[in-house]
């Protein structure tokens, strides 16, 4: 895709993470504070079996969209914090107690966090809803 970069990547994870219910979701940049990464992407599901789908959906929707698989995929047994590396960017779909509990956001409290509105206008021609 002509023009396609990190940040569009990232946007357009959280665009489908947002469209499939997903809450609280966060990008952060950390290409500045961090070598493995360009963006992490932090949101919560309601439910173990939401963090579950919400994963497949990421995985699911990506392979179709970009014909990209994640390089790591670690799925939590009782899917209560599940991560889709994908290089330049890492999802993190965790439950709301273990999102509370490791408190990522403040963990890497250093990097710059992506507006929403502007992760939406990056990602627009992906949405659902309009």
């Amino acid at each position: 895709m002509e023009n396609f970069t990190s940040e569009k990547f990232a946007s357009v994870i959280a665009r489908i993470l947002d469209d499939n219910k997903a809450q609280d979701i966060v990008i952060l940049n950390v290409a500045n504070v961090c070598s493995l990464s360009d963006y992490f992407i932090i949101a919560t599901g309601t439910s173990t079996p939401q963090v579950r789908g919400l994963t497949e959906i990421i995985k699911k929707k990506i392979k179709e969209i970009f014909k990209r698989i994640p390089i790591g995929n670690e799925t939590e047994r009782a899917n209560r914090w599940n991560l889709l590396d994908y290089g330049e960017v890492v999802v993190h779909i965790m439950h709301p107690v273990e999102r509370e509990n490791y408190q990522i956001e403040k963990f890497w409290s250093h990097a710059m966090k992506v507006d929403r509105e502007q992760w939406e206008e990056n990602s627009k021609e992906f949405a659902l809803y309009e």
